[in-house]
């Protein structure tokens, strides 16, 4: 049984930073190499494969979630511990979710960005207390921070919903945090309610 369960959402291509693809391989190494578990997204193409082959690697669990869909389009990782093809993403989000002590986003698109955004706002409303990292590759997300920075300034978000989020650039930093925050984490309402 692993220690720990972690969902990372990233993205299902590699980006133009070789940095993306390094820490993304040291994200799933450090998972293995601490006794965790990888939940993602199931593919096998981009930082997703890169993340669940380093945790595989490194005798780690994988536990990839993929809808029908996506099967062919993100190449399904086929040697994941647990493959669940699922018919649809909020399936396949609400899977993840369950499945997870604690969420990391590392540089994707929009699929990432969606991902985080929903889960963030899950725990703003109540439906679960897990911890949630935004790791900070090369400044990727440096727009985005100010962005949402900007809309603390015009009140439409507040100091405490940013505080739901644990930023760093320092993987290991970073998922020493989210383990240690999750050990002390319940949940507060079951996610299959959403």
């Amino acid at each position: 049984m692993p220690s720990f369960s972690l969902c990372v959402y990233c993205g299902s291509r590699l980006g133009t930073t070789p940095g993306f693809t390094a820490v993304a391989a040291d994200v799933g190494r450090w998972i293995g190499e601490h006794g965790g578990q990888l939940v993602y997204g199931g593919g096998n193409a981009g930082l997703m494969g890169v993340v669940a082959t380093a945790t595989l690697a490194a005798g780690g669990r994988v536990v990839g979630v993929i809808p029908h869909a996506l099967v062919e389009k993100e190449l399904a990782k086929l040697d994941c511990t647990e493959l669940h093809v699922v018919d649809n993403m909020h399936e396949r989000k609400r899977m993840m979710a369950e499945r997870a002590d604690a969420f990391l986003a590392l540089p994707g698109g929009i699929g990432t960005f969606e991902e985080l955004f929903e889960v963030w706002t899950w725990r703003q409303l109540g439906y679960h207390d897990k911890p949630i990292g935004l790791l900070n590759v090369d400044g990727y997300y440096d727009p985005l921070l100010a962005f949402l920075a900007s809309s603390v300034r015009h009140s439409f978000m507040s100091d405490w919903q940013m505080d739901l989020i644990r930023v760093g650039d320092d993987a290991p930093a970073l998922l020493n945090r989210l383990i240690e925050a999750a050990a002390v984490a319940s949940p507060r309402t079951s996610l299959s309610q959403i």
